[in-house]
């Protein structure tokens, strides 16, 4: 076994996983090996500085840089342990896309040795970890692979998912529990004793299986009951009653616990997983396949609805307040915001305006359509209407309600005690989403 004060650790994806788990890893003594194949990602990190945002991630990064504890690289190189958390997206069947995963695979083969670990942290469809040990006996005849041998074998292979609130990633993937699914049992318990050097929450062994459906069902249980109250809120526009009310009201039963709607739902978790486990059983994943259906169509009621207030509001300029897929970060991937402001922008050009505080820059989509970045003074000088797509906490400060000629439609219900000072605007534009 490697002594602890000279493990080394090479990480595969330094996105908002990777780049949180090489540091953490880093922090502990572990010479760490950051592997990624953008340039200016490598660039980025070996300079002390980070590419994403994440509360306390830059520091972290700049210390364990200025140790040498971490370092980055376009090149994999002999390690110890190698974490492997790249993306798995969807095809446009919705089916799994497991290739960067296959491909860090064979990265990685080109270097393992008897002794090393293999571990798999992207969230992916059940089986995966068994289809990179097979796909690792084929790469490197010459180990004996987990699963793929008789005998012992000479590697370890094991799955452990991340489960890491965005805004909160560094804390937890100290405090939080880990589900560590090995190959086999000794797989599971090397995987083990590994995470025990950064991990403070409890760290539980199963099967390889068992821990990738763990973490599809957790985000699937997210994405049905996001599917409620967004069903909900439509179900509330069309009766004429605010859905805010009715969900504070209908929480203050002691078995009841609705959550927020929204425009949809986004990230790369809770809008991709889910179907993930409708792929793996599609006869009987009914009410998870109907769940994403529900949250994707919100999406489209709310352009919809945003583009009828666009067009209420003749020539003048329009806010949309929020691209990111949640609160106070940076992140957009599968956002239903982006999504919203994107076709709003692609029909209205140059009359929408986008506040997004945690970026210098729109994405090229939006500025090629015509859409402008504006900060929250100038929007509310010049915009006549918002829609709030994200509940950045800089926004809940906004004092809309005092302001009877703007027009407010507020999807995820940021200001809940709003005057009605306007009593149209509040039923045309708040009352659901």
């Amino acid at each position: 076994m490697v002594p602890e004060s000279e493990l080394k650790v090479a990480v595969i994806g330094l996105g908002y996983i990777g780049l949180p788990t090489a540091a953490v890893i880093a922090r502990t003594g572990a010479m760490v090996l950051g592997v990624d194949v953008r340039d200016e990602v490598v660039e980025t990190i070996n300079s002390g500085r980070v590419h994403i945002e994440e509360i306390d991630l830059d520091g972290l990064v700049s210390g364990v840089v200025a140790r040498g504890t971490l370092r980055a690289s376009t090149r994999i190189e002999p390690s110890d342990i190698f974490v492997i958390a790249v993306p798995t997206p969807f095809h446009d069947d919705r089916t799994p896309d497991i290739g960067y995963v296959l491909q860090a695979t064979t990265t990685v083969a080109t270097v393992l040795k008897a002794g090393d670990t293999v571990i798999l942290e992207s969230t992916s469809p059940v089986g995966t970890t068994e289809k990179l040990a097979a796909f690792l006996a084929q790469l490197r005849p010459d180990l004996k692979v987990p699963g793929q041998c008789v005998g012992t074998p000479d590697i370890a292979i094991a799955y452990c998912p991340e489960r890491v609130l965005p805004g909160r990633i560094v804390v937890e993937l100290i405090d939080n529990d880990r589900c560590i699914g090995g190959v086999t049992a000794r797989c599971g318990r090397k995987a083990l004793h590994f995470y025990r050097r950064f991990v403070r929450g409890a760290c539980v062994t199963t099967t390889a299986r068992a821990a990738e459906m763990t973490k599809l069902v957790e985000n699937a249980f997210r994405d049905v009951n996001i599917a409620f109250a967004n069903e909900l809120s439509i179900i509330a526009e069309g009766m004429g009653v605010d859905v805010w009310e009715v969900i504070g009201l209908a929480n203050r039963h002691p078995r009841v616990n609705i959550l927020q709607p929204g425009p949809g739902v986004g990230g790369h978790c809770i809008a991709v997983d889910p179907w993930f486990l409708v792929h793996g059983d599609p006869d009987n994943a009914r009410l998870i396949r109907t769940a994403r259906e529900v949250n994707d169509a919100k999406t489209d009621h709310v352009i919809a609805r945003a583009e009828a207030m666009v067009a209420q509001a003749g020539s003048t300029p329009i806010a949309c307040l929020g691209l990111a897929f949640k609160a106070n970060i940076d992140d957009f991937r599968e956002s239903p915001a982006l999504k919203v402001a994107e076709h709003l922008a692609r029909r209205f050009g140059s009359q929408i305006r986008i506040v997004e505080p945690h970026v210098a820059t729109l994405p090229a989509g939006l500025t090629e359509a015509g859409a402008t970045l504006v900060d929250i003074d100038t929007a509310i000088e010049t915009c006549s209407a918002f829609i709030v797509l994200v509940d950045h906490e800089v926004f809940k400060s906004i004092p809309l309600g005092e302001r009877a000629d703007k027009h407010v439609y507020d999807t995820r219900g940021i200001w809940p005690d709003q005057p009605e000072t306007a009593p149209p605007i509040r039923e045309l534009h708040r009352s659901a989403a």
